[in-house]
């Protein structure tokens, strides 16, 4: 087939959206597929869409539903659709899932969160991510604490920042975050950040090779969201055998597990603190949350995530 891909991340975007897409893009490929990737497209030479994003995609989704109403159509719901777009800006949001063949979620959980109706037209379908190329071998000198992703709201971006501001003063702990900020206000208050509390370094955005790089060297990632669809990092750090620290909301909850214990409430800057504490000083709990990460690995692995697409075309194919 002729598959239009739609994602509201621009080619030079490293957001999450426009990773996926470039992924699954390969991945389609890869399955035979000629796949053009565009921030809108009425897919009118397309014998099928697939779209990143309910809501911010929802002017080309009804666009191609409305022409090509026989045409297959596979809508990915991201975090922002399922918990917040769907309830702030619900017509736009709901018609998109309404006009899907079929929906992709990226985490166990998405079901509980979207109307029943849609239940079963939902798919999960793990992002996969490749292991690192060397074992990883965690600074000495420093208790290194990596936070990836661009600085926004959603991500609660510096709370890991403000944890480590309450460190005992023989700590090691160090935060090093990778990703630009969304926007000037963010950029302000990081360059305020940096500049007031030594435990913290902002990278600003980077390749993805030093993001694996800074994998390598870490103790652990601390994934601070609000709100996450399912999260790329999360199975790149598991696969790396990187121990996660965790908000506890549902995107995390999908991927870690209920009964993973790297979780804190999120918001909470006490919580994280104490948990940071945690693992910078007892090497035993560190090691229980990496044996936990472990057991997920099998989930990402890029094979599964290929055979999921397979899958979920084959049912759907016109």
């Amino acid at each position: 087939m002729k598959i239009s891909l739609v994602t509201p991340a621009g080619k030079k975007s490293r957001a999450g959206n426009r990773t996926t897409a470039v992924r699954w893009a390969k991945i389609l490929r890869d399955l035979g597929h000629r796949v053009s990737i565009a921030e809108q497209d009425n897919g009118d030479d397309a014998d099928m869409m697939v779209a990143v994003h309910a809501w911010r995609s929802h002017q080309s989704i009804k666009t191609f539903s409305d022409s090509h109403p026989d045409r297959p159509l596979v809508v990915l719901l991201a975090g922002t659709d399922i918990y917040a777009f769907q309830h702030s800006h619900p017509i736009d949001t709901l018609d998109s899932m309404e006009r899907a063949t079929a929906l992709v979620c990226l985490h166990d959980l998405v079901h509980q969160a979207i109307p029943k109706r849609f239940g079963k037209k939902l798919n999960v379908i793990y992002q996969s991510a490749p292991p690192l190329t060397a074992p990883r071998q965690p600074s000495k000198r420093t208790f290194d604490v990596c936070v990836i992703g661009h600085l926004r709201d959603e991500k609660d971006s510096l709370r890991a920042a403000y944890a480590a501001r309450l460190a005992s003063p023989d700590s090691k702990l160090r935060v090093i975050h990778l990703g630009k900020a969304h926007n000037k206000e963010w950029a302000r208050a990081t360059a305020k950040e940096v500049k007031t509390n030594p435990r913290f370094l902002s990278l600003g955005e980077v390749p993805g090779w030093r993001v694996r790089r800074q994998f390598a060297s870490s103790h652990a990632m601390v994934m601070s969201s609000g709100m996450e669809g399912g999260a790329n990092v999360v199975s790149e750090a598991i696969v790396a055998g990187l121990p996660i620290l965790a908000s506890h909301i549902d995107g995390n909850v999908g991927l870690l597990g209920e009964d993973y214990e790297g979780y804190y409430p999120a918001q909470d800057t006490d919580a994280l603190a104490a948990l940071l504490h945690r693992a910078e000083t007892d090497p035993k709990f560190l090691k229980r949350l990496n044996a936990q990460c472990r057991k997920k690995q099998a989930l990402f692995i890029p094979g599964k995530e290929t055979t999921a697409w397979k899958k979920l075309l084959a049912g759907i194919k016109p």
